[in-house]
């Protein structure tokens, strides 16, 4: 239970930091392709993070077999 809470908190600080740094972004002021590249690369750093923290060790939990190398015996 302490791992799915640990999971929650990571959502909550992922989305608070892509909120953050797209509030800040805003505020600069430069071109609109530019901003369009800034955000999509937020966005891709965004689901890479909600990837690789949330739904790998979620995946973990429940299968058990997630991330490891099968063993040749």
């Amino acid at each position: 239970m302490g791992e799915l809470i640990g999971l929650i908190i990571a959502l909550i600080i992922i989305g608070v930091v892509a909120w953050a740094a797209r509030q800040l972004i805003g505020l600069i002021p430069m071109e609109g392709w530019i901003a369009q590249v800034i955000n999509v690369l937020i966005i891709v750093v965004l689901v890479l993070g909600i990837v690789f923290y949330v739904l790998v060790p979620l995946l973990g939990m429940v299968g058990g077999q997630v991330g490891r190398l099968p063993s040749i015996r």
